[in-house]
């Protein structure tokens, strides 16, 4: 016999979604992406900015050598990057991916 979501149309998914286990690794998930991306944006923006309308200040060199405050400013945006990835990979790894496995099996263990 069908159970009621099956009656009502709701599938699977949107069962799984509404769940209060989902909800909890879905905000665990933006309260530390939403916050980096941001941060991340700024920073960009920043020298883009710079970049554009702050000559002077980017063309000023490191000591004598070719190295330019634009050119740190802009291997900077490269060692974010990575930063950014190597933070999230751990933190996915030991904080999201262990709790997203556990719904995993919860979800196909047992109906939600």
């Amino acid at each position: 016999m069908a159970d009621t979501a099956e009656l009502s149309g709701e599938t699977a998914y949107q069962r799984v979604e509404r769940s209060e286990e989902f909800q909890g690794l879905r905000s665990r998930f933006r309260r530390f992406v939403f916050p980096l991306t941001a941060l991340f944006l700024v920073w960009y923006f920043a020298y883009v900015l710079l970049a554009s309308y702050a000559h002077d200040f980017m063309s000023i060199r490191i000591g004598d050598s070719t190295i330019t405050v634009g050119l740190l400013f802009g291997l900077g945006q490269f060692v974010t990057t990575f930063l950014i990835t190597m933070l999230y990979a751990r933190w996915a790894n030991n904080s999201l991916d262990p709790q997203a496995e556990a719904l995993r099996q919860h979800i196909e263990g047992a109906d939600l």
